[in-house]
């Protein structure tokens, strides 16, 4: 199962992707996570979406890459919400009625500094995959608080418990997506 990992964060030593390199290695083997950058993605912007002229190069490559996987891995951290995660679902989610998005499995694992492990990001970023209709994991939830507790000076997550809790997010992600019914899956 070919999944996109998406970072709501484009800090090169982000709490995010810390998150997201400890997933990665922890996901079944029927899995094969990837990174998928979004930093280079310009704005969303209609004016930019003409029938003549191509849209922006960076939109269709990530088009194309999230139309190909089988499942989306979210991992957001909290900016005042989902961040720049926003413009990604944005930029997926066109031209009209060609939504990259549609009836594709996803799941949410937010962290932050903070106790509630951004709670408030994790929610906001499920309303908008409602309206994409992305079938969202719902079980295990996701939260992980006290993030800059949770690795070493490298970015390694050093927390058992953490680790332990990750790998079995991610097998029930994996249990869980291949339950979709998604025209993509090999």
């Amino acid at each position: 199962m070919n999944v996109c990992v998406l970072l709501g964060s484009l800090r090169k030593a982000s709490f995010s992707g810390m998150l997201a390199n400890a997933l990665m290695p922890l996901a079944p083997s029927s899995m094969e996570p990837e990174v998928v950058e979004i930093g280079q993605l310009p704005f969303y912007n209609q004016d930019l979406e003409r029938v003549i002229d191509p849209p922006p190069a960076p939109w269709t490559a990530f088009r194309q890459r999230v139309k190909a996987a089988d499942a989306v891995l979210f991992v957001t951290p909290e900016y005042n919400r989902p961040a720049v995660l926003k413009n990604a679902l944005d930029v997926g989610s066109r031209p009209y009625g060609s939504s990259v998005w549609d009836r594709k499995p996803g799941a949410i694992v937010s962290g932050s500094p903070g106790a509630i492990g951004a709670f408030g990001a994790n929610h906001h970023l499920r309303q908008s995959l409602v309206f994409l209709n992305v079938p969202t994991m719902q079980q295990p939830e996701a939260y992980v608080g006290h993030a800059h507790k949770l690795f070493d000076q490298h970015g390694k997550l050093i927390n058992d418990d953490t680790r332990k809790f990750l790998q079995q997010f991610m097998q029930a992600f994996a249990n869980w997506a291949e339950t979709i019914p998604f025209q993509g899956h090999h």
